[in-house]
């Protein structure tokens, strides 16, 4: 008998909350990257009990003492950091999937992983903003990318925070436009080795934030006409990608009302989003690539 594989043990590192039904039935978006990331597993032939995925509540926790290490670094030596006891800290929250979610960082010898979330987009919520818990969140991720066990993950808003990081700048388009809904990015050449050899990929977008330029070291995956950043990849470090794998057709039209009646899309970009919504994505795709980008060398 062979013993099995060791676990994959995920950090989902939460920057928002969903809103309606999409919290009545994931709880938050820590359920929501499970989903995606157990039907990527069973894609791949990976038994879903391999994956250990927890969710950290960045945006509320963070204070000292919640976080992992130093100055929210995470530190791997024994001891580093406070977690407080086993549940003390956990948030309950709710959903059909029955999430839970500890506030602040993980310690990085705890993890093999980390996957930033998206967020939303107004002040204090921006990947560029100054806020405390952005940069908390952003010295994190620097302290991720400055060793080399744990991985990470960055989508759309996790992908500017890594760019911001990185040293990339990050800020509104020059054109203000935004993406929405199913949009085709068009692949690299490693975009099509990572991403299953598809030339086009079809991604739900919601954003209109940018990384303005490829930091120096970082491979190129993927690009629009309106942003030519889409995807970074750093070989068997990071992984990011501006685009919503985990986005659902249900999840992206309850974004679309919400942010029509709130006066931030009109009717005629509600009703080409709208148009697009029912269109088939790669979403799986992705994360089935972010899976074995975690698993590379053996980990």
């Amino acid at each position: 008998m062979f013993p099995p594989p060791p676990p994959l043990r995920i950090a989902i590192l939460e920057a928002d909350v969903p809103i309606g039904h999409t919290r009545a039935k994931y709880g938050s978006y820590g359920g929501v990257f499970a989903s995606l990331l157990h039907r990527a597993a069973d894609a791949e032939g990976i038994a879903r009990e391999r994956l250990e995925i927890e969710g950290w509540d960045v945006v509320g926790g963070g204070e000292e003492g919640e976080r992992g290490g130093e100055g929210g670094g995470g530190g791997e030596g024994e001891g580093e950091g406070e977690r407080g006891e086993e549940g003390e800290d956990m948030e309950d929250m709710g959903g059909e999937w029955g999430w839970s979610r500890r506030k602040g960082f993980p310690r990085l010898g705890d993890v093999d992983a980390v996957l930033v979330t998206g967020s939303r987009m107004w002040a204090g919520f921006n990947a560029y903003d100054n806020d405390a818990w952005i940069v908390r969140l952003v010295e994190f991720v620097k302290t991720v990318l400055a060793q080399d066990r744990v991985k990470i993950i960055g989508v759309c808003y996790g992908h500017q925070i890594v760019g911001r990081a990185l040293g990339a700048k990050v800020a509104r388009s020059e054109s203000g436009s935004w993406e929405v809904s199913v949009c085709e990015v068009l692949q690299t050449g490693r975009g099509r080795e990572l991403f299953g050899g598809k030339d086009v990929l079809s991604i739900y977008q919601m954003h209109r934030d940018i990384v303005y330029q490829y930091p120096p070291g970082v491979e190129a995956l993927g690009s629009t006409g309106s942003c030519q950043v889409q995807g970074m990849y750093i070989p068997r470090r990071a992984m990011t990608v501006q685009g919503h794998p985990e986005f659902t057709a249900e999840i992206v039209v309850e974004l679309l009302e919400r942010r029509r009646e709130q006066g931030v899309f009109g009717e005629e970009m509600y009703g080409e989003a709208m148009a697009r919504v029912g269109r088939p994505h790669d979403g799986v795709l992705v994360a089935r690539a972010f899976l074995r980008f975690l698993l590379e060398d053996g980990s």
